[in-house]
């Protein structure tokens, strides 16, 4: 009997094995893949090593900064360019995104920056927040709900849906407050009104951007966990698929077709167990980036980026990140060329989950494992809509003679329904914590720690 078996290669799976390891621990590590570091890799674009992709973890907590300087990452952290993003509404207006809000929540409804998206009549109905009891939506299942019962339908669809649903690949009605936006129900009761429970939030949140990134890029995060997975002798195991998940043991078959159950202590998953749970529901993320030389990007016309309204007119992106604005170092990497990565929602199982969505199989062209990363032709049908959708998001004119280089990647949205796990087995990874570097890391800590104190 070893003493832990964790199931799942990805950031989750790593920091808990390093951290048990470290700890003394003797861990099996099994991956169904032939990679470590699940969402967060690299690919290269036209010569540039680039994120595949997460490029930022958010700052509400220090938990990946620590792992960072533990990793001896702590001289290479680095702060996005200030000027911030902007959004697109579902009428196509754009502006920057409101500098007091919270996932699209302002902290100030009646601010010029808010009243530039909303609207007076708007504006109007989000201040009426302050005069509804603190009760009022604060036991709503979703973000979509209390924000809609707080502040109306126009903040929601206007900001919470272009902003928090681009963040999470999710529309606001399906994302649990308690799992995007801990503490916001407490403080709602604390404060008396939703608007001054997020100035409270980000009054307590680290002095600074709300993200920050790496410089090289975040997978040098799992570049050095990786390497800690041979130094304090993790048992790791590629190729290898969990069939069954139990408190004290983990039955796996792995790509020779050789079957074991591994008895353990302790157990911790990071993905649900195929025996208790049902094809999982969730959407699928299509991110596809373009290395272009277009120097009238130079401005940084949208800041560092876009957030789009799913509904937005003419636009099937649902978000852009203008990764050269957004990061100094990749600006000097790469000498005058811009990276711009568009995000674009879709089903796995092939159905549109937004405007524009593609089947990721079929043709032999499409990805046909999540985080396969495919080159990109800028006259072909991906190339044409990324190019389309970058000059309508930007207002500036991108044209296929400028692209140097491109390349798509698919990815699984997050789960919209928890992991079904053995009891006994401890739950880590976005499956039980939500999507995010910064809460998956966080949890993972905690629950390598709580084994190693027991």
């Amino acid at each position: 009997m070893t003493d832990v078996v964790v199931v799942g290669g990805g950031v989750a799976g790593l920091v808990a094995a390093r951290d048990l390891a470290k700890g003394g621990a003797h861990v099996v590590l099994v991956e169904a893949g032939d990679r470590l570091g699940g969402m967060i890799r690299r690919h290269t674009v036209a010569g540039l090593d680039l994120d595949l992709g997460a490029e930022s973890f958010a700052t509400r907590t220090d938990a990946v900064e620590r792992l960072a300087i533990e990793l001896g990452l702590g001289n290479d952290i680095v702060s996005p360019d200030p000027r911030g993003a902007w959004l697109m509404t579902r009428d196509g207006r754009t502006a920057p995104i409101p500098q007091t809000g919270f996932l699209g929540i302002p902290g100030s409804p009646m601010a010029a920056d808010v009243l530039a998206v909303i609207g007076q009549g708007g504006g109007l109905r989000a201040q009426m927040d302050s005069l509804l009891p603190s009760p009022v939506g604060a036991r709503a299942q979703s973000l979509g709900a209390l924000v809609r019962k707080r502040m109306g339908e126009r903040v929601l669809d206007d900001l919470v849906v272009p902003v928090a649903g681009g963040v999470y690949s999710t529309h606001p009605d399906q994302l649990d407050p308690d799992r995007v936006a801990p503490g916001l129900r407490a403080a709602l009761q604390r404060e008396g009104s939703l608007a001054r429970a997020v100035l409270a939030l980000r009054s307590r949140a680290t002095a600074g951007s709300a993200v920050q990134g790496i410089r090289g890029g975040i997978a040098r995060l799992v570049d050095e966990l990786v390497a800690d997975m041979t130094t304090y002798g993790v048992d790791v195991r590629l190729r290898t698929r969990a069939t069954a998940v139990e408190r004290f043991a983990v039955e796996t078959a792995a790509a020779d077709g050789t079957r074991e159950r591994l008895p353990a202590q302790h157990v911790l998953a990071s993905t649900a167990d195929p025996a208790r749970t049902a094809a999982p529901d969730r959407t699928g993320i299509e991110l596809v980036t373009l290395v272009v030389d277009q120097p009238e990007l130079d401005a940084g016309p949208r800041g560092t980026g876009m957030l789009v309204h799913p509904d937005a007119e003419g636009v099937r992106a649902k978000a852009l990140t203008h990764a050269t604005v957004k990061w100094p170092w990749l600006a000097e990497a790469a000498q005058g060329r811009h990276v711009l990565r568009l995000s674009y929602a879709t089903r796995p199982d092939g159905d549109d989950a937004s405007r524009g969505a593609t089947r990721p199989d079929g043709d032999g062209t499409e990805p046909t494992e999540t985080g396969t990363s495919l080159p990109v032709d800028p006259d072909d049908a991906v190339g044409t809509r990324a190019i389309r959708d970058a000059t309508a998001l930007l207002g500036v004119p991108v044209t296929a003679d400028r692209v140097l280089g491109a390349a798509r990647v698919r990815w699984y949205g997050p789960d919209l329904t928890a992991a079904g796990l053995a009891e006994g087995v401890v739950g880590i990874g976005e499956t039980s914590s939500g999507r995010g570097l910064a809460g998956i890391v966080a949890a993972a800590r905690t629950s390598a720690a709580r084994i190693l104190g027991s």
